[in-house]
């Protein structure tokens, strides 16, 4: 419970922090020299302003100067000083906590020159860079055919679908704007911005530094737009579909309907009328529609009921009642709002007001419901997120950020939202059909709903002590609200055989509510020399769990004599957890065109809340089958934290101003992963317990070439080896290999893990004109993903022992742009899957591939269905989504 005592020792500390948060980084820092271009002297007090902002400097008796708390961006900057001529630097780009260092030779003045206009290009080498990290520009994004986050990370060295170095999914934070935006319940994020709302994504793969927390392998930070002085906007739309020639492999296919797939997106920004100099605003909203690849037939529908007893089909009923028409069934519809305010109160102080809505609906395809699609889960998500900051200057060398944010997650999961809707059949409709036979009726008859709402409360500082050391420290408290809830629709002869609820705190019918929060605090420095740069620092997190767990499971039975809340005597409270995590790196400039790098550090991650609170009423059922982790596996309060332990050294290069290496290797530990721990109830019911048990480690090396746009053209290189290993890639590994028939021996060394990709090459090449014309390229090359070999669900093999095919990808994106005089129009047309490859991303374990079976040729009995074995052993969703055309057009102004 949130007791006093605690509540004021969490106080307390955030009183004696109160410099400081966690509060991740969403600002840069520009630095330099002004020297006199004749003597070399140092110009002591000359100007430097960003132009068109409040931001500047003015240099010291050794010609040094710096400008903290940039948004990230491109700017002008200006030097001047009296009897100098001023010198402009154009295109200078900030980035989030780094450094861009600009210096400056002001030569006497003449009164033939005015100001000088200089164009700056970003160092191929950074050499403030003390671990991996990527910074993807919105400009970088427009160019390329990326339609989400998602596949911007994904095009990143050392990501493989979204697992980080050898990592498992929910391992990443994710932030927007600096707040964290990931769903406590699942820890996976809840939303994302759109990319035609962020200004830069830093995605962090390596040792990040302490203000970041709550994460295992990477930080995803998504910096989205600011208002300018100036009314500006943009709207584009497509449409398009799905065009393939594998109309073997895909059910309606052939029928092209060119608005099956579309979006519309657009954004305007600029000053309040009437208030231009204190509010300004940005606005951003996208809606989405995807039909999707995978379809059903409606042959039937979930009421339909059939008989297939008979020995003989002759004598078989079939009993369907549907239209025949095609229904999608991996479909997915979003609506996506973002609004920024922005009030300037002056001297550099002013407050952000930030609003985020998403509003999701999608199916996962379900092979067994290709003929009676309507009788599948449907999935809803929706998430609001709202942000307030306020930064306060102290002075040019040091400011506060004050930020408060709350963020609520919805996902609900059924076939009909009114849970005694009478279209929920008896599932005996399922029973109709055996062997391999698609579903002639019925429906999945459980509801699934769970509300995470977080807020968070936190403070940051940032001082530039001197020209040296950049300190920055920090303290948030986060606070959870957990609202979850799921039951089975029951239905049988005691309902009348229509749709009924059972008992609250029945096996079948789970509901729970939790508050647990958070405490954590960082303080790191930043010494930057000319010769040697370090980011050191120490990360201090607290958990508090809000709830208790089985003394024994072996007693669970005596928990069926009882209603909660149960007696003292059989539950335990669970126990605070707290850890130090330090953190170092640093980086070595070893000429002026390159750079070593080295880092160390320990991280830290409390385990996603559903394996926290699962089964909260320890029901354990004797019989029946029920969906995972349903009925089968209690969750466990006092879980230990997840730790990793990483290491990692590099070299940055520079070939030529345009051309750059980098090479990283890395090594990850990890530790206190989720398992289960196997139980059995009235010696024959084996149920399951989370418990940190599971382990692993990930060692690779990444090569990436960058080829900066210069010339007409631009390219990047990433190819990434890695070995990911650990005893188990699910948590509920070890009670998945107790319950089959006959069980499987627990593994006792390391295996590849499921996401294991040994060799990954990514490459984008863009051409063209400029403000002309773009043609860009994106291709994905990999070796396959482990699998492990089978025959008739008996393994023949070790656990991930052999691979699947490779794979490989090409999307190509082309635009031209017309100028309209205060508009500017593009046409384009993006194309994903430009070869049409089907390449196999999940195999039958007998062959090692998505099209063949050795089942096909075993002599067994047909299915008693309508359809034959081939069709069942037909697997589209094996497959990676076929070629996309869409066509679409965009406005800027």
């Amino acid at each position: 419970m949130f007791t006093i005592n605690r509540f004021t020792g969490i106080t307390s500390l955030i009183i004696f922090f109160l410099s400081g948060i966690i509060y991740a980084g969403t600002t840069g820092k520009i630095a330099g020299k002004i020297i006199d271009q004749n003597t070399g002297e140092p110009l002591a007090g000359a100007n430097i302003l960003v132009v068109g902002t409040n931001y500047g400097a003015a240099a010291d008796f050794e010609g040094e100067y710096y400008i903290i708390n940039i948004p990230p961006g491109v700017y002008e900057l200006k030097a001047s000083m009296i009897g100098y001529t001023s010198i402009v630097v154009e295109n200078v780009r900030v980035s989030v906590d780094q450094t861009t260092k600009i210096s400056f030779e002001l030569a006497e003045e003449s009164y033939e020159i005015s100001n000088i206009i200089v164009t700056a290009s970003k160092p191929i080498v950074q050499k403030d860079l003390t671990s991996t990290e990527a910074k993807i520009s919105g400009e970088q994004i427009s160019m390329l055919p990326l339609e989400d986050v998602a596949s911007v990370v994904n095009l990143q060295a050392g990501v493989v679908d979204g697992h980080f170095r050898g990592g498992r999914g929910n391992e990443v934070k994710y932030l927007i704007d600096g707040v964290p935006v990931n769903d406590a319940y699942s820890g996976t994020s809840s939303l994302s911005a759109e990319v035609n709302s962020i200004q830069e994504i830093q995605v962090l793969t390596g040792t990040f530094n302490a203000e970041y927390g709550e994460a295992l392998s990477g930080v995803v930070n998504q910096v989205t737009k600011i208002a300018g002085d100036n009314y500006e906007g943009e709207f584009s739309f497509y449409s398009g579909d799905y065009i393939s020639t594998n109309n073997d492999l895909f059910t309606n296919i052939d029928a092209i309907k060119p608005f099956d797939v579309h979006s519309f997106q657009g954004n305007l920004s600029g000053p309040v009328p009437g208030l231009g100099d204190l509010l300004k605003f940005f606005i951003s909203g996208r809606y989405n529609y995807d039909d999707g690849y995978l379809y059903g037939k409606r042959v039937f529908n979930p009421s339909d009921s059939s008989n297939f007893s008979a020995n003989s089909p002759e004598d078989w009923y079939v009993g369907a009642t549907g239209d025949n028409s095609n229904v999608p069934m991996n479909f997915n519809r979003r609506l996506s709002l973002q609004g920024k305010l922005a009030v300037n109160l002056g001297s550099g102080k002013g407050i952000v007001f930030t609003g985020l809505y998403q509003d999701q609906t999608y199916k996962d395809y379900n092979h067994q419901y290709k003929l009676n699609p309507d009788g599948d889960y449907t999935r809803y998500e929706k998430s609001y997120l709202g942000i307030a900051s306020y930064t306060l200057v102290l002075s040019n060398s040091a400011f506060i950020d004050f930020v408060a944010s709350g963020i609520r997650s919805e996902y609900k999961q059924y076939v009909y939202e009114d849970p005694l809707d009478p279209r929920y059949v008896n599932p005996e409709r399922k029973s109709d059909v055996s062997g391999n036979a698609f579903l002639t009726g019925g429906t999945e008859n459980w509801h699934f709903n769970h509300t995470t709402t977080s807020f968070t409360a936190k403070t940051d500082a940032t001082w530039q002590f001197d020209k040296k050391n950049q300190i920055k420290t920090g303290v948030e408290f986060q606070y959870h609200n957990l609202d979850y809830t799921d039951f089975q629709i029951v239905i049988d002869a005691a309902s009348d055989f229509k749709p009924s609820l059972p008992e609250r705190g029945a096996f079948n019918y789970n509901t729970y509510t939790a508050n647990p929060y958070q405490f954590a605090a960082f303080i790191q420095d930043k010494i930057e020399f000319d010769y040697l740069i370090i980011n050191a620092g120490l990360r201090f997190d607290y958990f508090e769990p809000d709830g208790e767990f089985i003394n024994d499971p072996n007693k669970i039975n005596l928990l069926d004599e009882y209603q909660p809340p149960f007696p003292d005597s059989l539950l335990s409270k669970a126990e605070p957890k707290f850890q130090l995590s330090p953190r170092i790196g640093i980086s070595y400039p070893i000429t002026d065109r390159g750079a070593i790098h080295i880092s160390y550090g320990h991280f830290f991650q409390i385990p996603p809340f559903e394996n926290l609170y699962r089964n909260p009423n320890f029901r354990i059922p004797l019989t029946g089958d029920f969906p995972a982790n349903i009925g089968n596996t209690i969750g466990n309060t006092d879980l230990e934290p997840q730790q990793t332990i990483m290491y990692e050294i590099g070299l940055q290069q520079a070939l030529s101003d345009v051309l750059g290496i980098t090479v990283t290797g890395y090594y990850k530990d990890i530790r206190n992963l989720l398992s289960t721990e196997i139980y059995i109830k009235n010696e024959f019911r084996k149920f399951s317990k989370l418990v940190n048990k599971d382990y692993g480690s990930v060692k690779g090396v990444t090569l990436s070439f960058e080829k900066r746009f210069s010339g007409g053209f631009g390219a990047t290189l990433d190819y990434t080896f890695q070995v990911a290993k650990g005893n188990a890639s699910d948590p509920n590994d070890a009670f998945d290999k107790a319950q089959a028939n006959p069980p499987i021996e627990i593994n006792k060394q390391l295996v590849y893990l499921d996401w294991d990709r040994t060799h990954s090459l990514n490459f984008t090449f863009t051409a063209g004109v400029p403000g002309d014309y773009i043609a860009s390229l994106i291709g994905r090359l990999g070796s396959g993903l482990p699998y492990t070999p089978s025959l008739q669900n008996q393994r023949t093999g070790l656990e991930n022992s052999d691979n699947k095919p490779a794979i490989y990808n090409v999307d190509l994106y082309i635009t031209k742009y017309l100028d309209l005089g205060a508009y500017k129009l593009s046409i384009f047309a993006k194309i994903y899957n430009l070869f049409d490859t089907a390449n196999e991303l999940d195999v039958f374990g007998d062959t090692g591939r998505a099209g063949y079976s050795l089942e096909l040729t075993r002599n067994q009995e047909p299915p008693r269905g309508v359809n034959s074995i081939k069709e069942f052993y037909t697997r589209p969703d094996f497959y990676s989504a076929p070629r996309q055309v869409v066509l679409g057009a965009s406005i800027v102004f």
